[in-house]
């Protein structure tokens, strides 16, 4: 094995051992989801105040995870872009709905599906970047297809009625929520399971 074999192996554990340790904050941003989707459906009066004040949050608390997420990556590893990119978009997208007070439901509707395009298309160019890295990637391209789907319905729906768009809202980031879920606690296995007795061996 080469040098430069050996510096990409290292690379890879090094990432690898990050996302592992970080599975926290993979579970939190599933939680926000789940909890976000469960106000929805329990809150079927909701209006459109109140699930902009939702939405603004979920998508803040989702895009500073991604963002601290993104911060722990090894120094000068490049495969965490997609992470800030969409972590600046949860925030953009929070700070939008939050100080927008003339904010329409076609207009929520909209930024709310612009939101989930973005957002899974970065998802799925993550989990890409990251194959050789981690394990149960298919999981996060699972949910950047399931955002990037959600969305697509969203603009293709012609005017759906409050209650429909509250529903299907809150599956969506049930179903996101839950797909991440699953990913953290794959990492968190990996973590007892391979990087601890590795680290106990070296």
């Amino acid at each position: 094995m080469t040098d430069k074999d050996n510096v990409n192996v290292a690379v890879v554990w090094t990432v690898s051992d990050t996302l592992a340790h970080n599975w926290w904050l993979l579970a939190l941003r599933g939680l926000a989801a789940i909890i976000f989707g469960i106000l929805a459906f329990i809150w079927p009066a909701i209006t459109l105040l109140g699930l902009m004040i939702l939405f603004g949050a979920f998508a803040l608390v989702n895009g500073v995870l991604s963002l601290v997420l993104a911060a722990k990556a090894p120094k000068g590893y490049p495969r965490f872009g997609s992470l800030i990119l969409g972590g600046i978009l949860g925030i953009i997208a929070g700070i939008v709905t939050f100080f927008w007070p003339a904010l329409t439901a076609a207009g929520l509707l909209i930024l709310i599906a612009a939101w989930a395009i973005l957002t899974g298309i970065l998802e799925i160019i993550a989990a890409i970047k990251l194959r050789e890295v981690i394990t149960g990637e298919w999981l996060f391209v699972l949910a950047g297809l399931a955002s990037v789907v959600f969305g697509v319905v969203l603009l293709l729906l012609p005017g759906p009625g409050a209650l429909a768009l509250v529903w299907l809202i809150g599956a969506y980031a049930i179903v996101w929520g839950v797909l991440l879920l699953i990913l953290a606690f794959k990492l968190r296995r990996f973590v007892r399971e391979i990087l601890t007795p590795a680290a106990a061996h070296a």
